[in-house]
């Protein structure tokens, strides 16, 4: 492999700077990024506050409308780093510290590796919890009030 071939990365003044140009990253690729990240895990049942789950149930049910990648997180990007919080859902029975730490360096490591941007923190809230039912998935109609 030549030399030429091979390009030298460096995180300076917000950009990815190289011999051959610079690129920036935008928040909200940042953004999606942590919110892919944070799904992987297992323990993780969604990302959002109740507000949020509530309008991404609406738009579930619009045809061709897809969920926010982004849906639960929140980034603040600076020249060279980015901190990140993410508002979560666990699964019932899953050790609540034993994920966030999971979570955390799963986050770290995608968003460094895949954008270059130092992490310098991430904060878990986890809002809910959520307890499987013995019918979930399926959607019964309520019973008519009047006949």
């Amino acid at each position: 492999m030549s030399t030429q071939a091979v390009e030298k990365v460096n995180v300076a003044n917000g950009k990815l700077v190289t011999d051959k140009g610079s690129t920036t990253i935008a928040d909200v690729v940042v953004q999606k990024v942590a919110g892919l990240a944070a799904r992987e895990i297992r323990g993780v049942h969604a990302l959002g506050g109740g507000a949020t789950r509530a309008l991404s149930a609406l738009r579930d049910r619009i045809p061709g409308a897809t969920a926010s990648a982004g849906q639960g997180v929140s980034v603040e990007v600076g020249e060279k780093q980015a901190a990140v919080d993410l508002e979560l859902v666990v699964e019932y029975g899953v050790p609540i510290a034993d994920l966030a730490k999971s979570v955390r360096g799963n986050v770290i490591t995608a968003i460094e590796q895949i954008t270059g941007l130092e992490v310098v923190e991430v904060n878990i809230n986890v809002n809910d919890v959520h307890i499987p039912s013995d019918n979930e998935g399926e959607e019964k109609p309520e019973p008519a009030r009047v006949q």
